[in-house]
């Protein structure tokens, strides 16, 4: 029996999956997205499926995986799915189809707990703050008799913790094998565990940092695997262009000067100015980010022909060379004195690295490519390529030679949301991906009973002074009428920040209603609040939240019950990145606005939409404050891009609504 007719088998009704997992139900969506990826996996190439919200995405390229035999490996965009593919996912699945599997989770080393960098940060390591002391602590406690090492298993330790980059590693500071402790390196401990496993989870910056040590022949990070399935692969192009460019920022540098003199004081006391060393690095590079000036809106800093936003080229010059220098000065000492210390021999090696780094922003970029500059506390100055086209291309598919290793490999990439066409056209062209086989799967929601959709049909414009006042008052209005239950997604940082705080003063006097405004804790905590206040009817919360909160909120059931998003989200002009993806698009005659700025944001709308209904039982509003879908002609593409919800026009029909929402006996006794 060929793969395809076990996979129908499996998903049948009495099949393997009815019966062995509970609450299951056949869903043909779910069936035709895992047929068609059995069938790829038999055949090999490349297929795209686009799975809408409650298809089961997860089983559907799970099933077919797991019953090919074939070594497999997952990547996602974040640690979170990881954690569930691994914990809950890739056992119960496995259990139910009666196929012991050998899986392995593997992570980026800063998941992971270093050793011996532990160890110098408690000998001679300078903490960031009193609190430091007791996360320390615990950390030392629980390396005591962790397995696996990675910091997610430690409840409680702050994802933004100032402390986490001196207990583990990077790239940059790792020793490797000259390390004291590389035979307990938990990072060596879980790449050996991936080589021997059938199944390893990954995520897409680990992808990319493989594809690029396999391109210098040096090593490998992943085992090569016949099947590889991307999952929240909406995300893939630009994780892709971020990792596959070339960096030099001020936090590599200071980094490096913590670490100098903790390893200096530790090693090679006496032997050289430990302090006066990492005090001149440090103003070098003091004086080499304040050449660029505070951070425009977004953090962004475009380049100029010759240097950054409103840099001088000499003033350029002249501090980048500087900071060379003194990186110089620290290689020739950590050189000489090297044969003390493994940690002094790495970091003159990652000396010459940075030097490497910086000297290339002395000269122009590479042809196809764009630079910009990162501000905020610290400077990040990044050459990235448009996107991730020509490498999936050349370094990836490869499928036109016959004799390539890539040759006869299935690649499955998929997500809820990968465009707003049937050639899922803003997933494949940036990916390099036009000739791969698509197939779009819609969501077996009842969208037009499940909720409804309400736009405002006059009142300001996003560009209008009065914009972020007309969001808070239809805001403050939902709220009230629905004690909380209320998700508000900006599109912009000011927006969060003055719609928040308007918000907060307008509801401050309602009883037993709330405010989270994103910021104010780690994006699990506000969304645990958010969950718990809500169904536990002890208070109702609304949350204010932009950027990552526009996808992967998962809150089913009545604890969300109304999504208002602020505008149509379209990309920023003036942000370096975009510029130059419109000014490519122009060379070579294609329309910016139609060919990028309305599918991204027809794309990010279908996103932020998505956070409404969750399971076939939900209800709700979705809300946006943006009167251009119905006065302009794109509007109609934006309308196609959210679920098919039933429109109210009206102020009266939207309350009436609501009410129904939080009073479902007593409104169908009325209608």
């Amino acid at each position: 029996m060929g793969l395809t007719d076990l996979t129908q088998e499996a998903f049948a009704p009495g099949g393997a999956l009815s019966r062995e997992v509970p609450h299951f139900l056949p869903r043909d969506g779910q069936t035709q997205m895992a047929l068609a990826i059995a069938r790829t996996i038999e055949q090999g190439g490349a297929l795209v499926v686009e799975a809408g919200t409650g298809v089961g995405k997860t089983f559907a390229y799970l099933v077919p995986a797991l019953l090919s035999g074939e070594r497999v490996l997952l990547s996602t965009a974040t640690k979170t799915l990881q954690d569930q593919l691994f914990t809950r996912d890739l056992p119960g699945l496995s259990k139910a189809l009666s196929m012991p599997v050998v899986s392995a989770l593997l992570k980026g080393r800063s998941s992971y707990l270093c050793l011996h960098r532990l160890e110098e940060t408690r000998l001679h390591g300078e903490l960031p703050d009193r609190s430091s002391v007791r996360v320390l602590a615990r950390i030392e406690d629980w390396a005591r008799h962790t397995q696996s090492g990675d910091l997610a298993e430690l409840p409680g330790l702050d994802e933004r913790s100032a402390l986490i980059p001196l207990v583990t590693s990077s790239r940059e500071n790792c020793l490797g094998g000259d390390c004291p402790k590389a035979k307990d390196c938990y990072v060596n401990l879980a790449r050996k565990a991936a080589m021997d496993a059938e199944v390893v989870v990954v995520n897409h910056h680990l992808f990319f940092a493989d594809l690029a040590v396999r391109e210098s022949g040096v090593a490998e990070l992943l085992p090569p695997s016949r099947v590889v399935v991307f999952d929240e692969a909406h995300q893939l192009n630009e994780t892709g262009v971020q990792f596959l460019g070339r960096q030099f920022g001020s936090g590599q540098v200071l980094d490096l000067a913590r670490d100098l003199l903790a390893a200096g004081m530790l090693h090679a006391k006496g032997q050289a100015d430990w302090t006066a060393l990492c005090s001149s690095l440090e103003q070098r590079v003091r004086e080499w980010r304040l050449l660029q000036g505070e951070a425009p809106v977004g953090g962004r800093l475009a380049w100029g022909e010759h240097a950054p936003g409103g840099t001088q080229p000499e003033e350029w010059k002249t501090g980048t060379t500087a900071l060379l220098d003194a990186l110089m000065s620290v290689q020739e000492v950590a050189q000489t004195l090297g044969e003390a210390s493994p940690d002094l021999a790495r970091i003159a090696d990652r000396c010459a690295d940075l030097r490497e780094r910086g000297q290339a922003f002395l000269s122009t970029a590479a042809p196809g490519s764009v630079r910009w500059v990162e501000l905020g506390q610290q400077a990040r100055c990044i050459e990235s390529p448009l996107d991730i086209a020509q490498t999936v291309r050349t370094r990836m598919l490869r499928s036109d030679d016959p004799q390539s290793a890539e040759s006869g490999r299935a690649w499955i990439f998929t997500s809820a949301t990968l465009g707003d066409n049937d050639a899922l056209s803003w997933f494949t062209q940036p990916c390099g991906l036009t000739e791969a086989q698509t197939l779009r799967v819609q969501s077996p929601f009842d969208y037009p009973n499940q909720g409804v959709l309400y736009v405002p049909q006059s009142g300001p414009l996003p560009n209008e002074p009065g914009h972020p006042s007309a969001v808070v008052s239809l805001a403050a209005r939902v709220a009230r009428t629905l004690g909380g239950r209320t998700m508000v997604l900006t599109t912009t940082l000011r927006a969060l920040r003055s719609i928040g705080q308007e918000l907060r003063e307008r509801l401050q006097d309602e009883p037993g209603l709330a405010v989270l405004i994103q910021g104010e804790g780690t994006r699990r905590e506000l969304i645990e609040r958010f969950r718990s206040s809500n169904e536990s009817g002890q208070g109702g919360v609304v949350l204010v939240a932009s950027a990552s909160f526009w996808e992967g909120v998962d809150v089913p059931g009545d604890a969300l019950q109304a999504v208002i998003i602020d505008k149509l989200p379209f990309p920023p002009p003036g942000d370096p990145l975009v510029d130059a993806r419109s000014a490519a698009l122009q060379g070579k005659g294609r329309s910016p606005f139609a060919d990028y700025f309305l599918p991204e944001a027809a794309v990010a709308l279908k996103q932020g939409a998505g956070r409404l209904i969750r399971r076939e039982s939900d209800r709700g509003l979705l809300a946006v404050c943006d009167p251009r879908i119905s006065q302009k002609g794109y509007g109609k593409r934006m309308l196609s891009a959210m679920p098919p919800f039933r429109r109210v026009y009206s102020a009266t029909e939207l309350v009436q609504y609501l009410r129904s929402l939080r009073e479902p006996d007593s409104a169908s006794s009325e209608t």
